[in-house]
């Protein structure tokens, strides 16, 4: 759909906690910034953890290829970081000239309403509370949510207390 928003997801290879690296964190912006300059989008969410990215994109009018961008930042986050990664990669990634930091595929989700939208970028900034990274939201540095409270949308103290389970159990189960 061009000019969606779209909620992503995308993975380390096997899930290696590779993005918490400052060096592959760097490349990994750096990548964001120049697909970002070269074939435009907004970032509306973001939260990146050590192996895997939650974000939502929307696309500019007439424009629907996410997939272009996506493989652009992995490939140019992958070169970048080339020297970094140290597994040997299986036969198949060497076939195709890859060391196995990105899964291939990522899960792709089209925002249907607003509701939809909000319910994700609650989903995208209690991630990391979620999987055991922190215990408040405000504490994950590598979130758009501080940007959310920057602009007044939401108060530093968001989601604390006992919100067990409060966040993404229908996005889950999606």
């Amino acid at each position: 759909m061009p000019g969606g928003c779209f909620f992503f997801t995308v993975n380390t290879s096997q899930r290696q906690k590779l993005l918490g690296d400052l060096a592959v964190l760097c490349a990994l912006r750096a990548a964001f910034r120049a697909v970002k300059h070269d074939h435009p989008f907004a970032i509306d969410a973001i939260v990146i953890l050590p192996d895997h990215i939650h974000t939502i994109w929307t696309l500019p009018p007439q424009d629907s290829d996410y997939a272009m961008r996506w493989s652009l930042i992995k490939r140019q986050t992958s070169v970048a970081v080339r020297h970094l990664v140290t597994a040997a990669p299986r036969a198949s990634l060497r076939k195709r000239h890859e060391i196995g930091l990105w899964q291939r595929r990522y899960w792709e989700h089209q925002i249907r309403d607003e509701q939809d939208f909000a319910r994700h970028v609650d989903y995208i900034h209690w991630n990391p509370v979620k999987h055991g990274y922190v215990e408040r939201v405000a504490d994950w540095p590598h979130s758009s949510f501080h940007r959310f409270v920057r602009q007044g949308s939401l108060p530093a103290d968001w989601a604390t207390g006992d919100l067990e389970g409060a966040f993404g159990e229908t996005i889950d189960q999606m």
